[in-house]
């Protein structure tokens, strides 16, 4: 790992990794729709050698390599690898390592960089991508998910403004440029990165969708208490503040069910680049 993601790699081998294994088919379920928009934006075919960054516990690898492609799943967590290499790889097309993608020495043969919300973690996301472009043939593509900012994703953003008298009055804002979800939020922002790298035709799509995160609180409670704001606030927390901050939170996703259970918008930018 480099030097750099040392504090990532850190996090993503931590408890976050194995939280992550426990709830991947939620994840996998809730991510569908924006999932397919990604992969028909890929249109992987036979021939086609695709490195997926951030590969997670391999779902999208194995998507992309049912059209045939050889495919390359990359992630710094080892329990999520440790998880994609249990699942059924019959044809052997997809193979997966515990990298960092900022790191990484490839061979510049591959045809495509993919990644579903998996590069807005690099410290130095120019000498990231740049690494990234290393790995493809002249005219090779890039194309990936990420999250528009926080107040047009309602769906990540209700845990947190549930938890905000909860937080410690002097905590700083967070850094629009720190290694996080929203990275990528400001297209401006990401055109100057993916260019700085040496990418072209650099396009932003925004892709916007709503998305089934349970039939019942206690579903969305189970994944909160995992993953998101208030798993990592809980950590923080006095015990004896736990149950308000759990209550708080549940109370907001309450308020937002009805007879289809709980649906909130989901806004993303699928970025696509050229090598060249």
């Amino acid at each position: 790992m480099s030097s750099e993601n040392a504090e990532q790699a850190e996090f993503w081998n931590g408890r976050m990794g194995t939280a992550w294994v426990s709830v991947e088919d939620y994840i996998d379920r809730m991510m569908a729709p924006l999932t397919a928009v990604a992969l028909d934006a890929v249109n992987a075919k036979a021939g086609d050698r695709i490195i997926d960054i951030g590969c997670g516990c391999g779902t999208t690898s194995l998507s992309l390599g049912a059209s045939g492609a050889e495919v390359w799943g990359v992630d710094i967590s080892t329990a999520m690898i440790d998880r994609a290499n249990e699942k059924d790889n019959a044809a052997g097309n997809v193979a997966f390592s515990v990298a960092d993608a900022a790191s990484q020495a490839y061979s510049a043969d591959h045809s495509l960089a993919f990644s579903r919300f998996g590069v807005m973690f690099f410290a130095d996301p120019v000498k990231a991508f740049a690494n990234i472009r290393s790995a493809l043939v002249p005219g090779g593509r890039l194309v990936f998910l990420c999250w528009q900012l926080p107040a047009a994703n309602p769906w990540l953003s209700i845990a947190g403004a549930a938890l905000q008298p909860f937080q410690p009055a002097d905590a700083p804002p967070p850094d629009p440029e720190a290694p996080g979800p929203f990275r990528f939020g400001v297209p401006e922002d990401t055109q100057e990165v993916l260019g700085s790298a040496g990418f072209t035709n650099i396009k932003l799509q925004a892709v916007v969708k709503d998305l089934h995160l349970g039939d019942t609180v206690d579903e969305v409670m189970r994944f909160q208490s995992n993953i998101g704001p208030l798993s990592g606030l809980l950590e923080t927390l006095d015990e004896s503040r736990h149950a308000e901050a759990t209550a708080a939170v549940r109370d907001a996703f309450a308020a937002k069910a009805d007879s289809n259970g709980i649906n909130l918008e989901a806004s993303t930018w699928l970025v696509t680049a050229t090598n060249g």
